[in-house]
């Protein structure tokens, strides 16, 4: 680390131990800057909103100087523990005091300005390429067909030379400044080298060429990064909301909180999200899921910050602050996969400063060579004869790294942003390279292969002929409830216009169902269970069971006993997407908790090749070892959705959660996140990926192939620099424009 950077390191440093020194009830604080996270470990009682205040400057140091950079050693009394991207400070203190802590997690302060729709970085290296080359081209001309004027020819190439490495030399002189060589100064080497010996012409043709390319390469970037800048965006930044009397009040999103009611009118986009408390209408969700489709809202209904209100006026409750919404978990997401390299990448990156340590040596020595060795005359050019300096400039310019560092984080860059764009997250270019080796698919049942929403198929009464009683006390003992049997039932219930009956002395049966009174008599809802264990045990066991598919849920009332069978709607979409990975020679492995029966009935229908059933969370763990043993040297991906999915997750070789509304737990362990629950989306997701290592082996391949015919040819004294210039940087153009297919082209 550089002198300058680790003072400010430092700094950030010594602005949390500030922080804890002036706040003695806070023992010790953990940050987390990429994925905006900060946490507090406090003794006693607090002040929590004091803390959050105190803690908004602290932050804005933090975000202002860790950019890039690790933390340096901390002041004394203060310990410093980093991982995985997350820094914790703490004050130095026994190890049993730690036991006494109460972490609590703090909002990230919004105090970060949201970026600016300013001209790009590639439009000014654009202008600046354009002067060089027009400069150049006109010293070009002057020099030909303008005897006499040798002096207008040249200062027209100094305009282009100082145009055309204006920002190469920008990048280049803080490494210089420690010592560091990169490809910039390899360039302005090279330019330099040329004017030496007069080759003026060739000078402006190379920074023209590299100015030029790197226009294209930050235009790229440019084109990677502009879904994010729309999901940015798409935040609104003023909510309407409604007070104690219904009056509508104009605030900053940011005065939100979780359950306040806001009103979102045709046009406007979601503050936050929320639940529809009234009203009706639908929301075009492109912006999160990639699906054009726009999705109906009614009461009760879900609805996502960043999403565009159709059609209807609509109120909904906030359920979650905005900071925290779906859309910034998004935006947060998509900020630290372009943070985290693929470990081809980080090869390169270490490659590529040791390789142009060797391009430099490689061209002296060979300098030396053809001087002193082969006669070659050391600077003076002729007609019929290339000095060895300039030799060695050529040399120099074919072998530099500038396409093999960019063939790898161009098309990574490329994949993210496409994914983001159709409904498909990946956390880091690690994910992108592993899928494509991905040979086994383990998958969740419920919520995954199925929609996780009951269905209910059927009421029985036993003896026939009282079904209707049954749909009645089963309505009226599942309308309080929120667990899913109830929201099928309930919805059928109204569906079908059943009566609504009132009970009295309603009451829970913890991990059985529910209880009540109604006419003078006990009405009880649950398990088969709960007959089992009731003055009904030995008439129970002579109940039928329920089909394989389908789950029940019994009701029990004055002389009625009934049960209603409920079923997982299978997604329409499994079934197709099965074939289509069988067909890409992936194997396909349901991991259920749920009875073999049922789970066996949905992988017959939708065609897996193997089920493993009635499976607790560390059983799954335990299959996903096995199925890696079994892989043959490929990886194993495992895709879930639930809190008893996350061990599983972190066990599989590529982890991919269903939906950006999944579980926390799900969504922390994965790697991959499917938008809105779209299984197809994990398609995409693995001929992405696919496609993308194609286009990595290209760009290698591109890359290493030019330097290395072009180095030889340079060697055997065949190549002009101008025809080295062209090959070298017409190389990284071809790169970029290669891994620009990921972004245009159909993954699907």
């Amino acid at each position: 680390m550089n002198e300058t950077s680790a003072s400010e390191a430092h700094d950030w440093i010594g602005e949390l131990a500030a922080f804890l020194r002036d706040e003695p009830t806070v023992s010790a604080v953990r940050i987390d800057p990429v994925a905006r996270r900060v946490e507090i470990a406090t003794i006693g009682t607090v002040d929590l909103d004091e803390l959050q205040v105190r803690l908004t400057e602290t932050i804005a140091a933090v975000e202002a100087q860790t950019a890039g950079r690790h933390a340096s050693r901390p002041p004394p009394g203060f310990s410093l523990r980093e991982r995985d991207g997350t820094t914790e400070l703490s004050r130095d203190t026994c190890v049993t005091a730690e036991r006494f802590w109460h972490w609590r997690e703090l909002e990230w302060p919004a105090i970060m300005p949201e970026p600016t729709d300013g001209g790009p970085e590639w439009k000014e290296l654009a202008w600046l390429a354009g002067i060089c080359g027009v400069a150049g081209l006109g010293g070009y001309v002057v020099e030909t067909f303008g005897p006499g004027l040798p002096w207008l020819a040249q200062g027209l190439y100094i305009v282009g030379i100082t145009a055309g490495g204006w920002d190469a030399a920008k990048d280049a002189w803080p490494n210089l400044r420690t010592l560091k060589l990169d490809i910039h100064f390899l360039m302005l080497a090279v330019a330099a080298g040329a004017m030496a010996i007069g080759a003026w012409g060739e000078a402006v043709l190379l920074l023209f060429l590299f100015s030029a390319s790197g226009a294209m390469e930050a235009f790229a970037l440019d084109r990677t990064n502009r879904e994010v800048s729309a999901l940015l965006r798409s935040a609104p930044k003023k909510a309407v909301r409604l007070g104690p009397e219904g009056e509508e009040v104009e605030v900053d999103v940011d005065e939100l909180r979780v359950g306040d009611t806001v009103r979102v009118k045709p046009g406007e986009a979601y503050a936050a999200d929320g639940e529809v408390l009234a009203g009706r209408s639908a929301s075009d969700e492109s912006t999160l899921t990639g699906e054009a489709v726009p999705v109906e809202k009614n009461t009760g209904d879900g609805v996502f910050s960043g999403t565009l209100n159709l059609w209807g006026a609509v109120d909904y409750r906030v359920t979650r602050l905005p900071a925290e919404s779906t859309l910034q978990k998004i935006i947060r997401l998509i900020r630290s996969a372009q943070k985290l390299r693929a470990p081809s990448q980080r090869f390169t990156d270490r490659f590529g400063p040791r390789y142009t340590y060797a391009v430099l040596g490689g061209s002296l020595v060979m300098f030396l060579g053809w001087w002193l060795w082969l006669g070659l005359p050391a600077f003076h050019n002729t007609p019929e004869v290339r000095s060895a300096f300039y030799r060695a400039m050529t040399l120099m310019v074919v072998a530099s790294p500038c396409a093999l560092v960019l063939s790898i984080p161009s098309a990574i860059l490329a994949a993210i942003a496409w994914g983001a764009r159709h409904g498909v997250l990946f956390r880091g270019g690690a994910a992108i390279e592993k899928l494509a080796e991905v040979t086994v698919v383990a998958l969740d049942k419920t919520g995954t292969l199925t929609t996780g929403e009951l269905s209910v198929v059927s009421y029985e009464s036993f003896p026939p002929g009282r079904e209707s009683e049954v749909m009645e006390l089963a309505y009226a003992l599942e309308a309080k409830s929120e667990h899913p049997l109830a929201r099928a039932i309930v919805r059928d219930a109204k569906q079908r216009g059943i009566r609504a009956i009132e009970l009295e002395g309603f009451r829970n049966i913890v991990g059985q169902g529910v209880r009540g009174e109604y006419a003078g008599a006990q009405a009880l809802l649950g398990r088969r269970e709960l007959l089992q264990s009731g003055p009904l045990a030995k008439w129970a066991e002579k109940l039928p069971p329920a089909p394989a598919d389908l789950a029940e849920v019994w009701v029990v009332g004055r002389d009625v006993l009934g049960r209603v069978l409920l079923r997982d709607q299978i997604r329409g979409e499994s079934k197709a997407v099965l074939a289509a990975l069988k067909a890409m020679g992936i194997r396909t492995v349901m991991l259920t908790g749920d009875r073999r029966q049922a789970a066996e009935a949905v992988a017959r229908e939708i065609g897996l090749d193997e089920v493993r059933a009635h499976l607790t969370p560390e059983q799954k763990v335990a299959a996903i070892e096995d199925l890696r043993r079994s892989a043959g040297g490929g990886r194993v991906a495992m895709i879930g959705d639930g809190v008893n999915d996350a061990p599983s997750l972190a066990a599989a070789d590529v982890s991919v959660a269903m939906g950006a509304r999944g579980s926390d737990a799900a969504l922390e362990q994965a790697e991959v996140i499917l938008m809105h629950d779209r299984i197809e989306n994990f398609l995409s997701a693995e001929r992405l990926s696919r496609r993308a290592r194609t286009i990595i082996r290209q760009n290698l391949g591109i890359s290493l192939g030019v330097v290395i015919v072009m180095v030889i040819a340079t060697v055997a004294g065949v190549v002009p620099l101008a025809a080295g210039v062209a090959a070298h940087e017409g190389s990284t153009v071809v790169v970029c424009l290669n891994s620009l297919r990921l972004l245009f082209g159909r993954n699907r």
